[in-house]
């Protein structure tokens, strides 16, 4: 039933293991983050079985908790909130933290469930969002941490690009080397995860951009839609329509492209514009903004254009396709990031899932026809 996903389980698998083979030859581990796709458990089930993939991440410990019987250790990548502490432990094997009072909760619990929990340590080296920025409120956590009985510290890690934008280089990422340099040698220890980033740090992959102690890459958007993040740049190996949206046409007419009447604010509370085009053939489809950003939406049928989406209705102009399309039909997409986020956290939109053979060397896209979708990190 439309709306719906629809998830070709081939073509993920196919990009697990394009930059799993990537990563193992630079000697990096594979955090594979799973909150894209809301931990959609089919999906979940086929990374945990591919053998490149060494750790499962999410920023909802609800998604970690409804994930199928896995055999990779679950990390929880967002700081955890005090609120859920005993699912944290019950849940995440390991979890991402930046404050010691949240910490001295895990390990209480972890007492309490007779678990002994990892805890990686976020670093702020400049994005300024998560994670320890004083070195000295760093260590003075590390000594507090090590003294305590059912706490692990499992390593460090740095988020780059998703609030500030700031693009990971090797000289930022050393940083966090030297962090981890510093630590084992005060408190004679080894850290076994150094996370050097997201899907953004992934370029520096063809680089030999980075440095010799980083093991380790969360990656979720580089594997859905096949690219990196820090340039947005498609990789022509993959493939970039693992996922893609059908939405059915509900409506078909010719209309002004320009609204008649004084122009006033949307239901959204913003000032539309509009092109005039004459008359326009618009079809309506079945999906809004409570489902999709709109925004990243990108018509397979390059001769059909988006007008614009309120809640519940997406207006595309049908014009080039003449009769090409009638009501009932269905009209596909390319997804970015923000639209399939969006789109498997609604409860209205279905998931439908192909699982068969094909020939990989008649899939890639020729240069310059590949789906133009925004960057969204």
């Amino acid at each position: 039933m439309n709306p719906k996903i629809i998830i070709d389980l081939n073509k993920f698998t196919d990009n697990l293991d394009y930059i799993g083979k990537k990563m193992k030859a630079k000697g990096l581990t594979l955090t594979h983050i799973t909150k894209v796709y809301a931990a959609d458990p089919n999906i979940v089930k086929v990374a945990d079985e591919n053998k490149y993939v060494d750790y499962l991440g999410d920023a909802r410990i609800e998604n970690i908790r409804n994930y199928p019987q896995v055999s990779k250790p679950k990390i929880l990548i967002r700081i955890p909130m005090h609120s859920e502490i005993e699912d944290v432990i019950r849940y995440a094997d390991i979890s991402f933290n930046s404050e010691i009072s949240t910490i001295r909760f895990l390990n209480n619990e972890a007492k309490r469930q007779k678990k002994i929990h990892k805890v990686v340590l976020m670093v702020d080296l400049g994005d300024l969002r998560e994670g320890y920025f004083d070195v000295k409120e760093l260590h003075k956590a590390v000594a507090e941490i090590l003294t305590m009985t059912n706490i692990q510290l499992f390593g460090l890690a740095v988020n780059l690009t998703c609030f500030g934008g700031v693009i990971p280089d090797k000289g930022i990422l050393q940083k966090l080397v030297d962090y981890k340099n510093s630590i084992e040698s005060s408190y004679g220890l080894s850290l076994s995860m150094i996370s050097g980033g997201n899907s953004s740090s992934l370029y520096l992959l063809d680089k030999d951009g980075i440095p010799e102690g980083i093991n380790n890459l969360r990656l979720g958007e580089a594997i859905v839609i096949g690219k990196e993040t820090a340039f947005g740049q498609f990789y022509d190996e993959m493939h970039h329509d693992v996922f893609t949206l059908s939405a059915e046409l509900v409506e078909i007419k010719e209309k002004p492209s320009v609204p008649i009447g004084k122009i006033g604010m949307d239901a959204f509370g913003q000032k539309p514009v509009f092109v005039d085009k004459g008359q326009m053939l618009r079809g309506i489809v079945a999906i809004g903004r409570q489902d999709i950003d709109h925004l990243g939406l990108v018509p397979i049928d390059k001769r059909i254009e988006i007008v614009g989406a309120s809640s519940d209705h997406l207006i595309l102009d049908l014009t080039k396709c003449k009769k090409d399309y009638k009501v009932g039909d269905s009209v596909r997409f390319y997804m970015n990031y923000s639209a399939l986020l969006r789109a498997f956290t609604s409860k209205y939109v279905n998931r439908t899932y192909i699982q068969q053979q094909y020939n990989m060397r008649n899939f890639f896209y020729k240069k310059g026809d590949r789906p133009i979708v925004l960057c969204h990190h």
